[in-house]
């Protein structure tokens, strides 16, 4: 079966309104990290000896600073990332009003680089350049790498807030409601966590799950075992 269908109705919807990136990278790089520094700071604490007590009150500490910090820092990055986008696009829009000639000469080498040659070459070149909104288009993408679809900083910093929030809180679970070998349990959860995560990331990629989600778990086993490690060394 296809992934989307072909009927000249679809493709007009498909392509008139792109989707852009989504929200996945978010969500993975917000539920990976929230998962890897709650449980890092979980297994330093436990390390250390110190009570459960300490290590939910670090550990939600950690989940709504950190995650609010990382939501902000996504917002930030975002919100550039598109104020980039109509900075280039402003440039063009003063080069096509100021140099129009030589704007259609690169629109003529962008489509001679896509394979466009003679009479073709020039009406596409001529096709495009009579619409300002293609030109400019056709000049971002072609000039600059870049997409037409803004992106969306507030969807963006939710999307990493929500899964670092969500994935951040499962280390802590045992220890809030006090249940007996809490930090082993913590760990298995966790690296349960890590494994999810990766084999759902593989929905949107090549590799199998299981590759895909061995990779996440020893990503994030590593840094847990460092915590760990370092948190042994100052055990009383």
């Amino acid at each position: 079966m296809p992934d989307h269908g072909h009927s000249p109705e679809e493709i007009a919807a498909r392509i008139g309104s792109p989707p852009g990136r989504g929200i996945l990278r978010d969500l993975v790089y917000g539920a990976i990290d929230g998962s890897v520094t709650t449980f890092a700071i979980v297994a330093g604490v436990a390390g250390a000896g110190l009570s459960p007590f300490v290590i939910v009150a670090l550990g939600i500490a950690n989940v709504l600073a950190d995650g609010f910090s990382m939501a902000a820092g996504n917002y930030s990055g975002t919100k550039a990332e598109r104020d980039n986008l109509h900075r280039i696009r402003a440039i063009e829009e003063r080069h096509i009003a100021r140099y129009p000639d030589g704007e259609r000469r690169e629109v003529q080498e962008i489509l001679s680089q896509k394979g466009l040659s003679g009479q073709v070459l020039k009406d596409a070149t001529q096709a495009i350049t009579s619409d300002k909104e293609n030109w400019i288009g056709m000049m971002l993408e072609g000039e600059y790498g870049l997409g037409g679809v803004e992106p969306h900083p507030m969807r963006a910093a939710l999307a990493t807030f929500g899964a670092f929030l969500v994935a951040g809180l499962v280390p802590l679970l045992p220890f809030v409601f006090g249940l007996p070998e809490a930090f082993t349990l913590s760990a298995v959860m966790t690296l349960c966590v890590f494994f999810a995560i990766g084999a759902l990331k593989s929905r949107w990629s090549l590799a199998p799950w299981w590759r895909s989600g061995l990779e996440t778990l020893l990503i994030g086993g590593v840094a847990a075992a460092i915590a760990y490690g370092v948190g042994t060394m100052f055990h009383a």
